[in-house]
């Protein structure tokens, strides 16, 4: 996982009251691992609101949890993931790149994405 600047620019704004908060995954089939100054996904397919929650790792309330259930209606192959404060603009958070998760229509591909903070 790549925590990003404009992530970490918006997680400061958040501490002190103002700044958007982060709710929306976005899933893509680039395939280029992210730098601090990534913006953007390399290749992205589908961004939408996440549910989203906090979770235990090792302290009490310390992950923070997004959820979303994507559908398909074309073949693809899943390769990256980001966590967005809005679902169609907004600031990365952070993201990665992972092994393909191939798709076809009618399927959907459920996404849960973690990000311990301590």
């Amino acid at each position: 996982m790549t925590v990003t600047n404009g992530g970490l620019a918006e997680v400061a704004e958040l501490i002190m009251g103002s700044g958007v908060a982060f709710d929306s995954l976005a899933i893509g089939i680039g395939t280029t691992n992210f730098e601090v100054t990534s913006t953007q996904l390399n290749n992205e397919y589908a961004r939408a609101s996440a549910t989203a929650s906090t979770e235990t790792t090792d302290t009490t309330g310390d992950t923070a949890q997004f959820v979303h259930n994507f559908s398909f209606t074309e073949t693809k192959a899943v390769t990256e993931v980001g966590v967005f404060n809005h679902a169609t603009t907004g600031d990365m958070l952070a993201a990665q790149t992972f092994s393909a998760v191939n798709v076809v229509n009618g399927d959907s591909l459920q996404i849960t994405y973690k990000a311990d903070l301590d």
